[in-house]
């Protein structure tokens, strides 16, 4: 399966190994789809850097670390996670994610939702319906 099929190989009731498919691509906040289910994405993402400002007034928003140490930024407060540990943003919640060193996560979204949220079109905009 190409990195441009639009439906995600999970979705035949396969087991997917994340280490398989995170070897598959080297850039950074590119999500792909890896799975959906009830009209949600689980994609796979490596970051590095630190992501623009931006929130998804419609859609909550769930980081689980897979490999590093991701953060997300809120205007109040950042919050830290490393490998199996996870954070949901609610919907409407200003947020910036970021990683000093490369880290892999996996993050459960709506189909819908655009990387950068609300936030103007930029390099930061990921194409949508990229699978692994």
């Amino acid at each position: 399966m190409s990195p441009t099929d639009p439906v995600a190989p999970a979705m035949d009731g396969v087991t997917v190994d994340l280490a398989d498919k995170f070897a598959t691509f080297d850039d950074h906040w590119r999500p792909r789809i890896a799975a959906q289910l009830n009209g949600q994405d689980v994609r796979l993402v490596k970051v590095q850097g630190v992501f623009p400002w931006h929130s998804h007034p419609d859609a909550e928003e769930m980081f689980l670390v897979w490999r590093g140490v991701f953060r997300i930024e809120l205007r109040d407060r950042t919050v830290t996670l490393t490998p199996g540990q996870f954070f949901v943003v609610p919907r409407g919640l200003e947020h910036r994610t970021a990683a000093d060193d490369e880290a892999e996560v996996l993050i459960f979204e709506p189909s819908e939702v655009v990387n950068t949220g609300d936030a103007p079109t930029s390099a930061f905009t990921a194409p949508s319906g990229l699978t692994v």
